[in-house]
């Protein structure tokens, strides 16, 4: 993995934490509502395993995911970038909202290539 700056790694720590948090919380309440709740399910899975996997490559934390996990992780990391990238375009230069998503896509970008590195 390339070489990463501690600013950039603490920012995206913390925003894959709270990305994670914010999935979390969403299945909390999608489960009492009754809805269907599988695709937040495995989109905070994912983020869970990117951000374990970024912690280890890191922080030398503990990583023991098998290769069928850690590519199921990757395709719905991967699947999340789009509407960042949109949510991005959007935003007003120098928002703060911008800077969060811009942010998380980093953290994302460098999730996937964490864990792609896992696979070599």
């Amino acid at each position: 993995m390339k070489t990463v700056n501690q600013e950039t790694q603490d920012f995206s720590i913390k925003s894959l934490e709270s990305t994670f948090n914010k999935l979390s919380n969403a299945y909390k309440t999608m489960t009492e509502k009754g809805s269907n709740t599988t695709l937040v399910k495995k989109r905070r899975n994912a983020v869970k395993i990117g951000l374990e996997s970024l912690k280890g490559a890191w922080n030398e934390k503990v990583f023991s995911y098998d290769e069928e996990t850690i590519l199921a992780s990757i395709e719905v990391l991967q699947s999340l970038i789009p509407s960042i990238e949109k949510q991005i375009a959007k935003a007003n230069e120098g928002s703060s909202q911008k800077t969060l998503n811009e942010r998380r896509l980093i953290a994302l970008k460098l999730s996937i290539e964490s864990l792609e590195n896992r696979l070599k």
